[in-house]
Formats: C-alpha cells, sequence, structure tokens
C-alpha cells in the first residue's frame, strides 16, 4: 500500500487494516513453520505496511 493512501484512511481504519496485516503475517508464519511457504517475499512486504501505518498513526496522534 502506498502513504497517500493510508494517510486518507481513519484512525479506526488503519487500526483495522494493522490487526489484519498481523493476522496475514501470523499465517504465514504458520506456513513457514509447516515448510510451505509459496511466496516468502511476501513477508517483508507485509511488515513494510505494519511500518508505514504505525507511522502513519503516530503522525496523527501528534497533530
Amino acid at each position: 500500500m502506498k502513504a497517500e493512501e493510508l494517510r486518507n484512511l481513519s484512525e479506526g481504519e488503519l487500526l483495522l487494516k494493522e490487526k489484519a496485516l498481523y493476522e496475514e503475517l501470523s499465517k504465514l508464519n504458520i506456513q513457514r513453520y509447516t515448510g510451505s511457504v509459496e511466496k516468502p517475499h511476501k513477508f517483508a512486504l507485509i511488515k513494510q505496511d505494519i511500518a508505514r501505518i504505525r507511522t502513519i498513526l503516530n503522525e496523527k496522534k501528534d497533530k
């Protein structure tokens, strides 16, 4: 996701997106431990999206 798209969302929507990304990350971790990860690059992409969301949430708190 792009930061511009995320900045247009409300705090509640951002928190929901963050929760969904954490759930997806946990599913990928389960796949990692069973040895059947089809797209290992998704780990980095999800972690980057979570970091973007947290950054934007912190920016909104400061305002």
